[in-house]
C-alpha cells in the first residue's frame, strides 16, 4: 500500500511493509563534482520513494564483505539522498523522537541503506523515527585542498542533510525538536565533529557516538598534505575509475604516518565548516551544554583489523591462543577508542553537559573476534536475513541476537527521548553493555 506525505520540499510517496512505512531515497541536496551541496527544488510531481539510495562510489571493503557479506546497491555521484522508516499506525499530529544514522566505513566505504544497516526493529519496538543517510565519501567527499576544491563536502552533505529533516521530518511523525545523531565508527567520528561545526546548532539535540576513532583523529594535517602532493589536482571531468585510482594512490601515502594512516580520509581541522584544530576543544566545551551525549565503543576494537590477517585470524579461531592473543590488541583499542570516549565523556561533563559512557561487553559464540569492532551493529540495526550467517557473529543463534539487540534498543530509543540510560534499560542489558562512570 502506498502512503503519500506532503513536506516542504513536495510531495513524496512511500510504502506501507506491514508495521512500518518506508520512504526510501529521497534527495535532499545536488551537487556537482567538488561542489557545495545546494537544496533541491520542490518537487512539482509526487517523488515516488520506492527505492533504497545508490551508494557513493568507492571500492568495496574486502575485510567486511568476508564477516558480514555483501549487499550491492550500485553506485553513483548522486548520492545525497535519506530514507526515513516510520511506525505505520501514526496518528494525526503524532510527534516522535527522530534517530539520524550516519553509517561508517572509515569515510570511504559503506552507504546509508544497505541491509545490515535496516532500522525496522528500532522503528517498530521503540516508536520512534529512523532517517538513513548517505553522503560522499573518500575522495570526492573528504580530500579537498580548502581552495581548489572545498574540503569535508561529505560532513557538509550531512549538515545539508539535517536541515531538510528539520524542515519536513514533521510530516513523517517525526519531532524536529527531538532529533538524536547515531553513527558508529567514522560514523561517529563524523558526529562527534557536526557537534562544532558551523550551522550544526539547533539542528540536533543528542548524540549517540558509537566506537568513534578519536585516537587517529589529531595531527593529521602533514598527512594530509602528503595525500594531496601525491594525487595532485584532480579533473573535474574524469571518469570515477580515474579518481578511485587516485584514491588508492593517497591510500598509500599515507601508510608512513602510523595508525591515522589506517583512516586516512576524514575531517579536516580549520576548514570548513570545521574549526582549527587547536580551538576544538574550546569548541566542544561549547557545544556541552546544549547537546546530550552516549559515547562508547566494544571491549576489543581492535581485534577486528588484526584478525584482517589470515596468519592472526586462523591463531584467533584456537580457543585459549586466541583469546589471548586478542589481549593483545588491548592496547591500541585502548589509544584509538576507549580512553578518548572517557576523555570526551570526561570533558562534556565538566563543560556542563550530559554524558554517558558505554562498553559493550558482548562476545558472540564463535567468534573468533570476541567483542571487536562492528558487533555492535547487528544489536541496533538489521534484519535477521541480514545477519544471519554473518562470519563476525560465529555460532551465535539470531534468538540471542535478538534478545541481546532489544535491550540495546531500549537504551538507545530511551536516551533518545530523554538524554539519559535508566536504571531498569541499563539492568535489562547488563549482560551486553556496562557503564562505566569515570
Amino acid at each position: 500500500m502506498e502512503r503519500e506525505f506532503e513536506t516542504l520540499s513536495g510531495p513524496v510517496v512511500g510504502r506501507v511493509e506491514e508495521d512500518v512505512v518506508r520512504v526510501l531515497g529521497v534527495p535532499y541536496a545536488t551537487a556537482e563534482r567538488f561542489g557545495l551541496p545546494e537544496p533541491v527544488p520542490p518537487f512539482t510531481e509526487p517523488f515516488t520513494a520506492f527505492d533504497r539510495a545508490l551508494a557513493p562510489p568507492q571500492h568495496r571493503s574486502e575485510l567486511l564483505t568476508r564477516l558480514i557479506g555483501d549487499d550491492d546497491l550500485g553506485d553513483g555521484e548522486p548520492c545525497q539522498r535519506l530514507s526515513i522508516t516510520a511506525p505505520a499506525d501514526l496518528a494525526d499530529g503524532e510527534r516522535l523522537p527522530v534517530l539520524v544514522w550516519i553509517h561508517g566505513g572509515s569515510y570511504v566505504t559503506g552507504a546509508g541503506d544497505l541491509h545490515v544497516y535496516d532500522p525496522r526493529s528500532l522503528v517498530a519496538e521503540q516508536r520512534v523515527v529512523v532517517v538513513n543517510l548517505t553522503y560522499r565519501l573518500g575522495v570526492l567527499g573528504f580530500f579537498g585542498d580548502g581552495e581548489r576544491v572545498p574540503a569535508n563536502l561529505g560532513l557538509l552533505d550531512q549538515l545539508a542533510a539535517l536541515r531538510w529533516v528539520r524542515d519536513n521530518i514533521a510530516a513523517f511523525g517525526g519531532d524536529p525538536e527531538s532529533v538524536t545523531l547515531f553513527g558508529q565508527s567514522a560514523g561517529g567520528d563524523a558526529i562527534a565533529h557536526l557537534m562544532i561545526s558551523e550551522g550544526a546548532e539547533g539542528l540536533f539535540r543528542r548524540a549517540i557516538i558509537q566506537s568513534a576513532p578519536l585516537g587517529i583523529t589529531s595531527g593529521r594535517a602533514a598527512m594530509t598534505t602528503a595525500m594531496l602532493a601525491a594525487v595532485g589536482e584532480l579533473p573535474p571531468d574524469a571518469p570515477v575509475s580515474e579518481i578511485l585510482a587516485a584514491q588508492r594512490v593517497a591510500e598509500k601515502a599515507a601508510k608512513r604516518f602510523g595508525l591515522p594512516g589506517g583512516m586516512p580520509f576524514g575531517v579536516q581541522y580549520g576548514l570548513h565548516p570545521v574549526p582549527a584544530e587547536s580551538a576544538r576543544d574550546e569548541a566542544w566545551r561549547k557545544a556541552a551544554p546544549r547537546i546530550d551525549v552516549l559515547i562508547g565503543c566494544t571491549a576489543e576494537e581492535a581485534a577486528l583489523f588484526a584478525g584482517a590477517i589470515p596468519a592472526v585470524e586462523r591463531v584467533f579461531r584456537i580457543p585459549l591462543a586466541g583469546k589471548a592473543v586478542r589481549r593483545l590488541t588491548g592496547p591500541i583499542s585502548r589509544k584509538i577508542y576507549d580512553s578518548p570516549a572517557r576523555d570526551f565523556a570526561r570533558r562534556h561533563r565538566e563543560a556542563g553537559g550530559q554524558a554517558v559512557r558505554y562498553r559493550m561487553t558482548w562476545q558472540p559464540a564463535g567468534s573468533p573476534f570476541g567483542a571487536a569492532h562492528i558487533t555492535d551493529l547487528p544489536l541496533i540495526l538489521g534484519t535477521r536475513r541480514a545477519w544471519e550467517g554473518a562470519q563476525l557473529l560465529g555460532s551465535v543463534s539470531w534468538s540471542e541476537v535478538d534478545r541481546r539487540g532489544r535491550a540495546v534498543r531500549a537504551v538507545w530509543a530511551g536516551f533518545a527521548r530523554t538524554g539519559e540510560v535508566s536504571a531498569v534499560d541499563a539492568s535489562a542489558a547488563r549482560d551486553t553493555l556496562t557503564f562505566p562512570t569515570t
